[in-house]
């Protein structure tokens, strides 16, 4: 997925869309909740032959979740996920160009950062107000990743090793959020795993109600999804999980925008941001998000949907996707970048049963 920064034009491999809506989000006991809903329904585009159903999520209709807001750097968002449990949100984005960390002798260039596999990390209430961040060095590009609340300590699961080739991650990699650190992915802090030998572009994401970790990885000319039990992972485990191929739930033409699990389904998110009238994605076709459901039991697919809301976002490019089960219903939610005057912003929507 693209990532622009002081008036860069990114070059990105994810997106998605819905309609906006008015916003009441707040805390309860359980962890973050909600109440977002569209002030106007997106006008169906598919025909009415078409599955209301992907997976478990009804694409039809959504709401706001969280409004255009900016995060710790200027740059585009990649990706997303919920700490339910404390009510947080973090986002991941590569970091903006000229910046200097304070451990840097010199500003670096936002390609160099991409590169390099340079990510900033931020900490967000429910509300959208940043609350701490992180740079992590050497990661990886952000296309997803999970947050795991452990007592008082929050473990992220994200890209390692980043490939210096292309700046994406060759490891899945476990380390503790600290507020304001500087984390190189060679630190001793750093746990790194790798369960798909030869396999490149790797990105965790984590199903906490399910207990399970998925890998978007690359295999040859293949894009797989595989699954494993969070306790076998841990333990060393990792030679038998489930795994399931994309096929054409990514074309090739596709950029791939973000994955999540939960219950019997992959759910993946492709498309792009919104060109001019001679372009192939303008803003009168409506965007070309799509989400699409894999049966991990069986790898068959269960639905392809484009998605329609929030028709008017600036941009409007499908940035990250992941399960929130606050309140305990699970909402399947897509991020979109919009494009201001000097940043990017993110946005969320929302999809329930």
């Amino acid at each position: 997925m693209p990532d622009m920064a002081d008036n860069q034009t990114a070059v990105s491999r994810r997106t998605l869309l819905f309609a906006g809506g008015a916003v009441t989000a707040g805390l309860t006991a359980g962890g973050l909740a909600w109440a977002r809903d569209a002030r106007r329904p997106a006008e169906p585009t598919e025909p009415e032959a078409t599955p209301p159903l992907v997976g478990a999520f009804d694409l039809r209709s959504g709401a706001e979740l969280l409004e255009p807001t900016g995060l710790f750097n200027t740059t585009g968002p990649q990706s997303f996920a919920f700490d339910d449990t404390n009510a947080l949100i973090y986002t991941l984005q590569t970091l903006q160009s000229g910046i200097r960390l304070s451990d840097e002798d010199e500003p670096v260039s936002a390609g160099d950062r991409k590169s390099a596999g340079d990510m900033c990390l931020t900490r967000l209430t429910a509300a959208g107000k940043v609350t701490g961040h992180m740079y992590l060095r050497g990661f990886g590009h952000g296309i997803s990743f999970g947050v795991e609340p452990v007592g008082k300590r929050t473990f992220l699961w994200v890209e390692g090793k980043a490939d210096p080739k292309n700046g994406y991650g060759r490891s899945v990699a476990r380390t503790p959020f600290k507020d304001g650190a500087i984390l190189d992915s060679t630190d001793p802090a750093v746990a790194h795993f790798d369960p798909l030998p030869g396999a490149s572009d790797l990105a965790p994401s984590l199903d906490l109600a399910g207990g399970r970790v998925l890998v978007s990885h690359e295999k040859g000319r293949e894009h797989r999804f595989a699954v494993y039990p969070m306790t076998d992972f841990l333990a060393g485990r990792r030679d038998s999980p489930q795994v399931v191929n994309a096929g054409e739930q990514v074309k090739e033409e596709e950029w791939f925008q973000g994955c999540a699990l939960h219950g019997d389904f992959v759910y993946v998110l492709t498309g792009n941001p919104y060109t001019d009238k001679k372009g192939k994605n303008p803003r009168k076709s409506g965007g070309n998000t799509y989400i699409s459901a894999i049966d991990v039991r069986t790898g068959k697919p269960q639905g392809r949907r484009r998605v329609t809301v929030a028709p008017d976002l600036p941009y409007r490019e499908p940035e990250g996707m992941a399960v929130s089960m606050a309140g305990g219903r699970p909402a399947l939610c897509i991020g979109f970048s919009v494009k201001t005057e000097d940043r990017r912003e993110l946005t969320l929507y929302r999809f329930t049963g």
